[in-house]
């Protein structure tokens, strides 16, 4: 008896997930249909510069779940404006989109909501989401913040995260093996390069860059340092002679670079420790390349979906022409790959990136 309430309420939600259609019982969106809508609604507002809000609606008791979710149901069918969607955000969360709606709208629907709930039944747990989070300054960013209160001192969530897509229990498995094959097979050339580089030029042996990661969170990189020791700070007076278009900054005949980094970047052997990022889950071995945190920054709204999959030491761009295409191309590019990510997809751009590499393909 104590499960009764889970065989009531898992058919009907499991159904709705697993064909993403509408709940017929309580007029709401599917799990993958809300997904869809909220895809959407970011795409508009990408292009339109409108801000639109996420409220989210958790019913606190197990025990009182279904009668929970039958009130709120109704509620929302009085509460919402014809242009506004509410559907199952998870198996356990209800979501509610508000297009054109800054967070303190959001969290007034969800003031009423829980005004209305008798006294005898417990109101959900509620949430807001904004999107855009402009309401994020670069130091929260930086540590990897995603909540800020609002004037009105309500907490207000970055909505980037709930688009985030995690790492698949596969993808997570080849990384770990790959990285850890990769670092015992070439322990021998990492530790001649580290000594070539620790001797043919001033600095340390490694180049370490923050860039942004999974959902915007900032890490650190790892490289073989290539150029001369804070080279970082010479950049801006190079930035004349970039030649690639967009935020991205590559220069082929690198005046930074020491004879021994050019070896090393044209044949990406500067690029091996970021082995120990894939090994440490920063990274993926096939994702997006991680942009500089300004670069990043800088880049437009749809640019910045790449940011939804965990980036990688190779992709799509690496394997196909690299500096040969517009920054445009390569952001396209990395959306194709997040949208399209497959076990099959990972190994033909591994087998690929080899001969790429051999060809010095873009580079």
């Amino acid at each position: 008896m104590r499960f009764t309430w889970l065989s009531r309420y898992l058919p009907r939600i499991g159904a709705s997930r697993r064909n993403g259609k509408r709940d017929p019982l309580r007029g709401l969106l599917g799990v993958e249909q809300f997904q869809r809508t909220l895809r959407r609604e970011r795409a508009r507002t990408d292009r339109s510069g409108d801000a639109f809000s996420l409220l989210t609606l958790t019913p606190r008791e197990r025990r009182t779940f279904d009668q929970t979710l039958d009130f709120l149901a109704d509620l929302l069918k009085d509460r919402l404006r014809i242009t506004d969607e509410a559907g199952w955000l998870s198996r356990r969360a209800v979501g509610v989109v508000l297009p054109n709606t800054p967070a303190g709208g959001a969290w007034k629907l969800a003031d009423d909501l829980c005004l209305a709930f008798p006294e005898a039944m417990a109101p959900p747990l509620c949430a807001v989401y904004s999107y855009p989070s402009d309401f994020l300054t670069d130091e929260d960013r930086r540590a990897g913040t995603l909540w800020r209160l609002s004037e009105d001192g309500k907490p207000v969530g970055a909505m980037e995260i709930l688009f985030v897509k995690r790492l698949p229990a596969w993808k997570r498995c080849l990384d770990i093996l790959g990285a850890i094959a990769g670092m015992i097979v070439l322990a021998p050339l990492l530790l001649l390069i580290a000594l070539a580089v620790k001797l043919t030029s001033a600095g340390p042996v490694f180049f370490r860059q923050r860039r942004a990661g999974l959902g915007g969170r900032q890490f650190t990189l790892y490289k073989f340092r290539s150029m001369i020791d804070r080279a970082e700070m010479m950049q801006k007076a190079l930035l004349a002679f970039n030649e690639q278009d967009g935020p991205a900054f590559k220069m082929a005949d690198d005046p930074r670079s020491t004879p021994l980094g050019r070896l090393l970047r044209k044949t990406s052997l500067d690029e091996l420790p970021q082995l120990w990022n894939v090994l440490k889950g920063d990274m993926s071995l096939v994702g997006p390349r991680p942009l500089p945190c300004r670069e990043s920054e800088v880049c437009l709204a749809w640019q910045k979906w790449r940011l939804d999959v965990t980036p990688g030491l190779t992709c799509i761009w690496q394997v196909n022409g690299r500096s040969r295409v517009t920054f445009a191309e390569w952001m396209r590019m990395d959306l194709e790959y997040a949208r399209c990510r497959s076990f099959a997809g990972d190994l033909r751009l591994l087998a690929q990136t080899i001969p790429a590499v051999f060809r010095r393909d873009g580079i």
